[in-house]
């Protein structure tokens, strides 16, 4: 009580010219990367359709653990569900499954009585169109790996960077021998894990977006001096544009650059002479024109930090798309940070489409089907049962050899019945 009251006798003997003020820091907000993901302005079409293809995706890497398999044609339930963690799944395998009656078949097996699973025949079709596809398709996977050589500043690129994103692409699995060893006139290997490219082709030096900007100056009769280095701009719904916006953009569309193509000698010194701005869009041309040659106009951003250094675009590459919403659109749904160019995509599907293209959207309809329909897949096994068990009486004399016949699909082979099943 002393000590407070000695206190307060000091405050009141305090000079009213110094009054106790105090002070507070207001910290600025920080306009980094991830504050920009997080206030955009989101595409739900490009979202929705994120969404959709992590659901392929897991699919597909269900596939190929099947496929490692080489026992048969099928995987015990039990086997499955320890594949829970490497495919990232926040539900149980057997619940996975049951969504996707026209993709997975489960059946029991007839001796152990335990449940067993493998793709449906439509399911299994279209991945086997899939690879035939891109066999057939080879010419042009030859020419996106030449472009991407010609934008490298020294004319080489990593192997493993072009395999991280060898579907985006439409490469086969064995693209290293199938197309890279293949081509000896044209591709060369260093060290095993560098390719290398030998002749130069001069006409496979424009990028893609020169076709549009020939449209813009023949179609709506705009000068050079608009379009000469002008990208197409499409912002997504709800986008609010501030007071001056639109100016900056319109500087922007007009400051010159290098191209991709083009003088990548001056790259670096663009860069050191004050030329940042410069510098910066021709990484936006980069990015473009790469996502331009993909078979679908999206890759995950994490995998294009691979070709930063090949491609001599030293930037921070999440805040550069995030920089040019009107080109690029990341969307964070699906488990990963995905980019897709917007101008290739109209309410969620791919304006001109490709062969490859074609046949992973059969297989996302098919995913998207979920339990509708299945009356018709019924009708099917019932059929393909009686077909089996005629089968099987014929080649047994009239004994029960229907019983080893599971719906749908080939007899099981009794050597085999045990190998998949623990």
């Amino acid at each position: 009580m002393i000590a407070l009251k000695s206190l307060r006798n000091r405050s009141s003997n305090l000079s009213p010219k110094f009054p106790f003020v105090e002070q507070r820091r207001w910290k600025k907000a920080v306009d980094s990367a991830q504050t920009r993901l997080e206030n955009r302005t989101r595409d739900h079409q490009l979202d929705k359709l994120a969404t959709k293809l992590r659901t392929l995706r897991t699919i597909l890497n269900t596939h190929r653990l099947m496929s490692t398999r080489k026992r048969g044609p099928f995987v015990s339930v039990q086997i499955m569900s320890r594949w829970k963690n490497i495919l990232g799944l926040n539900i149980t395998m057997g619940n996975f499954l049951h969504k996707y009656p026209h993709v997975f078949h489960l059946f029991t097996h007839p001796l152990n009585k335990n449940l067993c699973c493998r793709f449906t025949p439509k399911m299994e079709n279209l991945i086997n169109e899939e690879v035939d596809v891109i066999r057939r398709c080879e010419s042009d996977a030859v020419i996106r790996i030449k472009k991407l050589l010609l934008m490298s500043k020294s004319g080489t690129l990593h192997v493993h960077a072009l395999r991280l994103i060898r579907t985006e692409l439409g490469l086969p699995e064995d693209f290293r021998d199938s197309i890279l060893g293949k081509y000896g006139n044209d591709f060369r290997l260093v060290d095993l894990e560098i390719v290398e490219l030998v002749n130069s082709d001069k006409n496979l030096g424009d990028a893609l977006v020169e076709k549009w900007r020939e449209n813009e100056y023949r179609e709506k009769w705009l000068s050079e001096f608009e379009t000469n280095f002008a990208f197409p701009i499409n912002f997504p719904t709800g986008f609010k544009i501030e007071r001056g916006f639109r100016e900056k953009l319109k500087n922007w569309q007009r400051l010159p650059y290098v191209k991709p193509y083009e003088g990548k000698e001056n790259v670096v010194r663009v860069r050191t002479c004050g030329g940042f701005e410069r510098f910066e869009k021709r990484a936006v041309a980069v990015v473009h024109e790469l996502l331009s040659l993909t078979v679908e106009k999206r890759v995950e951003v994490e995998r294009l930090s691979h070709f930063r250094k090949d491609f001599a675009m030293e930037v921070n590459v999440r805040e550069l798309l995030l920089k040019h919403p009107g080109i690029f659109y990341i969307s964070t749904k699906g488990g990963t940070q995905t980019v897709f160019l917007r101008e290739a995509y109209s309410r969620g599907c791919l304006i001109e489409p490709n062969p490859i293209y074609v046949v992973r959207r059969k297989m996302l309809d098919l995913v998207l089907l979920g339990c509708r329909n299945t009356k018709e897949l019924k009708h099917l096994e019932e059929i393909k049962q009686e077909s089996d068990n005629l089968i099987g009486k014929i080649g047994d004399g009239g004994t029960r050899g229907g019983d080893w016949v599971v719906p749908i699909f080939e007899p099981l082979k009794k050597d085999n019945l045990d190998d998949n099943l623990d």
